[in-house]
């Protein structure tokens, strides 16, 4: 666990968000609204988990064992958007949970063969980074801000046509070149660019979105 300040003002029982969205999380009931949550953020824990040295099942635990302790914790939460914000409180959380999985691997450490010549290889506990408190923070914004975009991106695709975010997709995301895109799919260019415009668009709000509720 981080002794950051920011840290310690966000203890496990507290998840501060919007509170429109905490009223529906807390009805347990609600499997469109957890749906929802689960779809946001799990690809971001499990990929912050897998940066830390976790393997693909000790980071998928990560993610199973987070939104335990988020559903565990809200239902006697105290809304108080000046104690922390939702972004922190998932981070502490999170953390927690790797350091448990790392605890775990600790403890079977001695069923963990070590290679015959230790010059070729490092061993599985050395491959965990060793990170401070700010350097933890500051992966976790850079992983925050990269699945948000992918949060939202996700969202619009099944708000537009396939046609739509085909041309943004291809012309955007892969940046082919305009006229590559129209020649491919059929369409003119001005429908690459209309498409690029009012997918953009969509996404950007999106974010804005998202952004409300983990600020």
């Amino acid at each position: 666990m981080t002794n950051s300040k920011q840290t310690d003002d966000c203890p496990a029982d507290l998840i501060p968000t919007r509170s429109s969205l905490l009223g529906r999380l807390k009805d347990w009931e609600d499997n469109e609204s957890w749906r929802e949550f689960f779809d946001t953020y799990w690809k971001l824990i499990y990929n912050f988990g897998l940066h830390r040295g976790l393997t693909h099942d000790e980071a998928q635990e990560v993610v199973q064992e987070t939104v335990v302790a988020v559903a565990k914790s809200i239902g006697g939460f105290e809304y108080n958007p000046q104690k922390c914000s939702f972004k922190t409180w998932l981070l502490t959380v999170t953390r927690s949970k790797i350091a448990n999985q790392q605890a775990r691997r600790a403890r079977h450490a001695h069923v963990i063969s070590p290679p015959a010549d230790e010059s070729k290889g490092t061993a599985l506990l050395d491959r965990i980074p060793d990170q401070s408190g700010a350097e933890w923070e500051r992966a976790w914004e850079d992983e925050w801000q990269e699945n948000l975009m992918d949060a939202a991106i996700q969202r619009v695709k099944r708000r537009v046509s396939i046609e739509q975010y085909q041309m943004f997709d291809l012309f955007v995301l892969k940046q082919w070149p305009a006229r590559d895109v129209a020649k491919t799919l059929g369409v003119t260019i001005a429908h690459v660019y209309v498409a690029k415009h009012r997918i953009s668009k969509l996404i950007r709000k999106e974010v804005e979105a998202l952004e409300s509720k983990g600020v």
